[in-house]
């Protein structure tokens, strides 16, 4: 597993890279239009430090892409993915740990698992959610999900579809990994 987030984290920084040369942008017209730091951007380009999940939805965002479909980009794609092909990249800042199901850029759904450990909590802008809506199931574990200052407390088997686009935080307050799968569609 270790090898195989190496080998994304790498793609996904050539891939930044290309998506900013490709339109023609400076570090900083894309540390501007994704509120990030450009030395920041500088850096993950490099390989010298890896995203955190709420960089990588404002890049995403900048270009955009939902996070699914820049991590897409970064491994390439085929509609059969097997379960030893499904890239994995894990949040530096919280650890946890985001499996791509599913994303073709001609397929209108994504699915993503994301393993979120004890105590972890993500906190992402409403600009993420302006492009697509999704529907979140909990798989095992417990997870508080708070939209738009409205919270949410899941058990396994719960679902919860999202609203129109705000700020949401997923937060893991048990004392055991939880995790949970993503349905998303682009608008």
């Amino acid at each position: 597993m270790s090898s195989l987030i190496d080998d994304t984290e790498a793609r996904l920084a050539r891939r930044l890279k290309l998506e900013r040369e490709a339109r023609g942008w400076s570090l900083a017209d894309l540390a501007a239009r994704a509120e990030v730091g450009k030395a920041t951007i500088s850096k993950i380009e490099r390989g010298e430090i890896s995203p955190t999940a709420v960089t990588l939805v404002r890049l995403a965002n900048a270009f955009g892409l939902t996070l699914a479909g820049l991590l897409l980009r970064a491994e390439g794609g085929d509609r059969l993915v097997r379960a030893t092909d499904q890239p994995l990249w894990r949040d530096p800042a919280t650890a946890y740990l985001r499996r791509q199901i599913f994303a073709r850029p001609d397929h209108p759904v994504e699915l993503v698992e994301v393993e979120l450990p004890p105590g972890a909590r993500v906190t992402l802008p409403a600009s993420s959610y302006a492009p697509i809506r999704q529907v979140l199931q909990l798989r095992r574990g417990e997870l508080t999900l708070i939209e738009d200052g409205t919270r949410h407390e899941l058990k396994p088997g719960d679902a919860l579809g999202f609203g129109p686009p705000a700020e949401v935080t997923f937060a893991n307050e048990g004392a055991a990994p939880c995790r949970y799968i993503v349905a998303l569609t682009r608008l």
